[in-house]
């Protein structure tokens, strides 16, 4: 499971990451914490799901969050470099995306969703477009969201 290698890597490196997750409702924190060890590499993770807790806890502007909304890149970016200064965390993943089966849009449609990583080397964002259920959406989410943290702990996230 890649979260297991994330994990060898992050201790190998005595390096710690924290999550700020919107539409996966804490999958990801779920997903790290499933291992055993977790607690010598994962600082804590927000379920960030409103706008209000986007703000409040990941200091995102309200200006960004009404001039792009809240799923966006540079929300997802803004939510990144949040729960990096929050926690100190080497790594700090974020997530936000519209997991459906309502709340899409042309120009937003269901599966659309950023994923954020903030650390000492700068912030990265990428954007997907998943389809299926919200389950499926989420499940996908999380897994490239970790795909990236493995990425960038093997330097290919620039």
């Amino acid at each position: 499971m890649i979260e297991e290698r994330v994990g060898e890597i992050l201790r190998e490196r005595g390096l710690r990451i924290a999550v700020a997750e919107s539409c996966t409702g804490g999958l990801i924190a779920n997903r790290i914490t499933n291992i055993q060890g977790a607690s010598d590499y994962f600082d804590m993770g927000f379920v960030t799901y409103s706008n209000d807790s986007k703000e409040r806890f990941l200091f995102v502007p309200e200006d960004v969050i009404a001039a792009k909304g809240a799923v966006s890149s540079e929300v997802a970016r803004a939510m990144a470099e949040g729960v990096r200064q929050a926690t100190g965390a080497d790594v700090a993943l974020s997530v936000t995306g519209i997991a459906g089966p309502g709340g899409g849009s042309p120009v937003k449609p269901v599966g659309t969703v950023y994923v954020g990583l903030a650390s000492e080397s700068g912030t990265f964002v990428r954007k997907f477009l998943f389809s299926g259920d919200r389950i499926l959406i989420k499940t996908q989410t999380s897994e490239e969201a970790l795909k990236m943290v493995l990425d960038y702990l093997k330097g290919k996230v620039r």
